[in-house]
């Protein structure tokens, strides 16, 4: 399948996990990429076919940077990525107002500033994708995730009315709900974040949790014309866990 090629995409937090995998993704399928982390570690992607970059998504002109290089390097943006995250495991009211704004500024603000900038690129182009990487927290909680909880319902709610606005001119908004994925997500507070992840997910009715490149996979279709009809949807990818009854 070659269902992105061609195309100029920036992917944030592609130096691991669910941006690596779709960053790798889409540069074998024949895009082109702009691959964006804080973690230096996303030089390791560098080619003909991506620049890497190294930024804080919730930082000031760090999405105009972006754009900026996807333009200079590759001529245009076709599709946008936020996927970079944060997560903290405390009670409210043991987490501190620092920590609460922590996690909203990487999974809320920096997906709306990437967003603001990435459509004021595809506007005059009439055509684009934004893909956002939201989660079944979106929706649904557990004890101890309040912030993460919060920052994923926005970004369910930023896919929704973005996708309103930039509909009429072209431009595609969704979201996936991503459940239990084996990455690096919890690897800040807990030493085997990567066995909790699959332990929680096996909890899930497909009994596993996912790997990367099954939710990058869905990703490229999202951005790809074959998903022409879809807008302001959050696309659940959870192997099941949101649709049953504990």
């Amino acid at each position: 399948m070659q269902e992105v090629a061609g195309k100029v995409a920036i992917i944030t937090g592609a130096a691991s996990g669910i941006g690596r995998a779709t960053a790798e993704l889409f540069a074998e399928r024949g895009a082109r990429v702009v691959a964006l982390d804080q973690d230096e570690a996303v030089a390791e992607l560098e080619s003909d076919n991506v620049l890497p970059m190294v930024a804080d998504v919730a930082a000031d002109g760090s999405a105009e940077a972006a754009v900026a290089a996807a333009i200079d390097r590759f001529g245009r943006l076709d599709v946008l990525v936020n996927n970079a995250g944060y997560i903290n495991y405390q009670s409210v009211v043991d987490t501190s107002r620092e920590e609460w704004e922590k996690v909203m500024a990487i999974n809320s603000t920096g997906y709306f500033l990437f967003a603001r900038e990435a459509a004021r690129a595809m506007l005059p182009n009439r055509s684009g994708a934004i893909v956002n990487i939201a989660s079944y927290a979106s929706y649904f909680a557990f004890p101890d995730i309040a912030p993460y909880a919060a920052s994923k319902g926005a970004v369910a709610q930023l896919t929704r009315a973005l996708a309103l606005e930039v509909a009429p001119h072209g431009i595609r908004v969704n979201a996936i709900g991503a459940g239990n994925v084996v990455t690096n997500l919890l690897n800040t507070f807990r030493d085997d974040g990567r066995e909790f992840l699959a332990e929680h997910g096996s909890k899930a009715p497909i009994g596993r949790a996912a790997q990367p490149r099954e939710i990058a996979e869905v990703v490229a279709f999202l951005a790809s014309e074959r998903a022409s009809f879809a807008i302001g949807s959050v696309f659940m990818v959870d192997g099941g866990y949101s649709v049953q009854i504990a």
